[in-house]
């Protein structure tokens, strides 16, 4: 991994900006860490421990993933997604609600999650879980924050939540399996997977080279993706956190931390 290591650290001081990097080999155990404790904002990044929260209460007996959501005109925001431009009053199962605001970064979604379970509960998962840096404060989109605090992530925090995701320990093994599959199907693959060669290029009995469970964060000044790389038999968590640089450079240093990771994984 010391290969790898060097290569994204080279990437890495093209920039001007902060990263926060956590790099971790499922099947050899090597972990490599930059910044792992520096704080984001959080944006987008912050729906994966939302989703847990939600999961956790679906274990509970709490939720169930067909319980149905009302859409209300008053509960739609602006930013990413498509629920926002959906006929008020139509109801969504609450597994769909999750999928969109997963691969779609749906704040409309994430905000009805958000009042679904209570801010409280997704605090509390989050210690629960170990994310011991980050913090959640808010609704998505709002012009009012509140004055606790803001929405900040860490790539420490990111790549525990992961880790457990990944072996089987994040809520359940069932809602870990079931969390992974809904992040395997992200559209927004701009970011570490920009790179990679196409998934429908070369089937093996029916298998894409690859697979990458993930999901993006941005808003000007700020890029993240975080996720868990499939390839062949091998699983490779990646974490990528970055501030205070231009979004074209920020954008093509993970693509290219992508790209190296996928080499290395092959």
């Amino acid at each position: 991994m010391e290969e790898l290591v060097s290569k994204v650290q080279k990437l890495v001081e093209q920039s001007k900006g902060t990263w926060g990097i956590v790099l971790e080999d499922l099947n050899s155990g090597e972990k490599w860490e930059h910044n792992e404790q520096e704080l984001f904002y959080a944006a987008s990044v912050i729906k994966v421990p939302i989703m847990a929260s939600v999961y956790r209460a679906v274990d509970r007996g709490d939720l169930s993933l067909m319980d149905l959501i009302v859409l209300n005109e008053k509960e739609y925001v602006g930013g990413s997604g498509v629920l926002q431009h959906f006929t008020p009053g139509l109801s969504l199962p609450l597994q769909d609600i999750i999928m969109l605001m997963i691969i779609q970064s749906d704040n409309t979604a994430t905000n009805l999650l958000i009042d679904l379970v209570g801010v409280d509960d997704i605090q509390n998962s989050m210690k629960e879980e170990g994310m011991v840096y980050s913090t959640f404060y808010n609704k998505l989109m709002l012009s009012k924050s509140n004055p606790k605090g803001a929405n900040r992530i860490a790539a420490a925090d990111i790549a525990i939540l992961l880790h457990k995701m990944a072996m089987g320990d994040l809520v359940s093994g069932k809602a870990s399996r079931q969390m992974v599959e809904v992040m395997k199907k992200q559209q927004v693959r701009d970011c570490l997977p920009e790179r990679l060669p196409s998934p429908y290029s070369n089937f093996d009995y029916g298998m894409t080279p690859w697979e990458l469970a993930n999901k993006t964060g941005w808003i000007p000044g700020t890029r993240h993706d975080a996720g868990i790389f499939y390839v062949g038999n091998r699983k490779l968590i990646a974490t990528v956190l970055s501030k205070d640089e231009d979004d074209l450079l920020s954008k093509r240093i993970l693509a290219q931390i992508g790209e190296e990771i996928y080499k290395y994984l092959r």
